[in-house]
């Protein structure tokens, strides 16, 4: 699954990427969570468009959005399938801007995070889904998923699942829900090629949503070796009340 990720190239560099007309202007996000607003690419009337929209799907025909569960990712093995996605893959399908996203592994009873990043560097497009939910008095909300896949060979002793990624050249095939069906969108949710990106393991500090900055993606280090003797580090860092204190002179003024 994909449960957080990043965008973090400029304004301009995305709006390059996916060539809408809007001009939107956003600050770098190192910890985009479930829930909160997300940039998206859409196809209106033949034209790419930019908006932003709440990262968790809510069908059109659930009835109270606050008693149905977040839909923040959909497997693309099934969006055909399940009522939840299946409109949306029809005749709602969109581009999440990314540089790249995060995924927790299990060992030992915990859970390790690491952050997964293009080779390449930034930005990437998500494949992702659409809805927008009315309400009985006219209020509407707009909220998008993330399609996922099976894991490659390169992701796959972190987790199981990861996000599709669109190419550049196939932005149009999977947007224009006019002219190219679902079935035949779905060939492109498939995992990228193994050496497409790299990951490693970072703090824990991930996991607090409201930790939002570049220090997210420093690589998790060991801890320093200490530089004195095992059998020595007692006496190092034993309780100052053990060494003799020299008399104090009460010709010296104290800096504390």
């Amino acid at each position: 699954m994909c449960g957080r990720y990043l965008i973090i190239s400029t304004p301009e560099a995305i709006r390059q990427l996916f060539g809408y007309p809007e001009l939107p202007n956003f600050p770098a996000r190192y910890n985009v969570a479930p829930t909160q607003p997300i940039p998206i690419v859409r196809m209106v009337e033949g034209k790419r468009q930019f908006a932003l929209v709440r990262w968790g799907l809510i069908p059109s025909w659930v009835k109270d959005p606050r008693a149905f569960s977040l839909l923040i990712n959909a497997r693309g093995e099934s969006v055909n399938d399940k009522p939840a996605f299946r409109n949306a893959m029809k005749r709602r399908r969109c581009l999440i801007p990314a540089d790249g996203f995060y995924e927790w592994q299990e060992a030992g009873g915990k859970k390790r995070p690491y952050v997964v990043r293009p080779k390449a560097g930034g930005p990437i497009a998500f494949a992702g889904l659409w809805e927008c939910w009315m309400g009985p008095n006219g209020e509407e909300l707009e909220t998008a998923a993330i399609v996922t896949t099976g894991a490659n060979r390169t992701l796959g002793a972190i987790h199981h699942r990861m996000p599709v990624v669109v190419p550049p050249d196939a932005f149009d095939f999977w947007l224009d829900c006019a002219n190219v069906d679902a079935l035949t969108a779905a060939a492109l949710l498939t995992a990228p090629r193994e050496d497409f990106f790299e990951a490693y393991e970072i703090s824990t500090a991930v996991n607090r949503v409201a930790n939002d900055g570049s220090k997210l993606l420093e690589p998790l280090t060991a801890q320093p070796v200490p530089a004195t003797p095992i059998n020595a580090q007692s006496e190092t860092s034993a309780p100052a009340r053990r060494a003799k204190k020299p008399k104090k002179d009460e010709r010296q003024t104290s800096l504390f």
